[in-house]
């Protein structure tokens, strides 16, 4: 897709975008629903050889379309969708769970850390032609006010211990009374279940897996549910 073929700022974005990285559209189909994904295509000068597993403290999480995202993607878009319910995606990155759910009919937020993640966000929207999405920025340690969501999802975003308490806080804060959050990652994730043992105090949780299978590895993505305890 050329920029040309954009609504609005979308185009004048992806302009500027293309100054700084070599990107181009994926597309990403799930129940019948198609997007564009706006994708690094050239991500190894980003990583400099960086392990996401090792090394989390600096590594970009955000320039990669992970395992887990797509399988929250899928899990979102089997969601029963109740009028004007709302969701919320955090650390979201290229937003694929988020668009999916947008395209499904929820009323979607999109929030990470950086603009220029958002504005990979925006332009994805655009080209999957959807209207209404909100982008926030949200720092986890400082957020903004902001109304309780009916649903909350993430994708690997359990990365620093440091960050475990704030992202606690914000779902127990934004999620709605009888909300739901969903949250996915590679099971190898070593602070995953760190970060459960923490909610569990609040939450009940309950978990599934799914085996993605590549021609160079297998790999298992955990779902987590988690619901507000009575």
């Amino acid at each position: 897709m050329k920029a040309d073929d954009l609504p609005g700022k979308a185009a004048d974005i992806l302009k500027q975008i293309r100054k700084n990285y070599k990107v181009q559209f994926e597309p990403l189909t799930v129940q019948g629903k198609e997007l564009q994904i706006l994708q690094v295509t050239d991500i190894e000068p980003l990583l400099a050889g960086k392990d996401p597993f090792e090394n989390t403290e600096d590594f970009p999480f955000w320039v990669k379309l992970w395992e887990a995202s797509m399988m929250l993607a899928h899990t979102v878009g089997s969601l029963p969708v109740q009028p004007g319910s709302t969701l919320l995606e955090l650390g979201a990155g290229l937003a694929a769970p988020g668009l999916v759910a947008a395209a499904m009919g929820h009323k979607v937020t999109l929030s990470d850390y950086e603009p220029i993640i958002l504005d990979f966000q925006r332009v994805s929207a655009a080209a999957s032609g959807l209207k209404g999405v909100d982008f926030k920025i949200i720092d986890w340690k400082s957020p903004p006010k902001m109304a309780r969501f009916d649903t909350i999802i993430g994708a690997e975003i359990l990365f620093r211990e440091e960050f475990f308490a704030p992202l606690l806080k914000i779902l127990e804060t934004f999620l709605a009374p009888e909300g739901t959050i969903y949250l996915a990652h590679d099971m190898r994730r070593k602070s995953l279940n760190p970060f459960l043992q923490l909610a569990e105090k609040n939450f009940e949780i309950a978990f599934s897996t799914k085996k993605l299978k590549s021609p160079d590895e297998t790999i298992t993505v955990v779902v987590n549910r988690l619901r507000r305890r009575k």
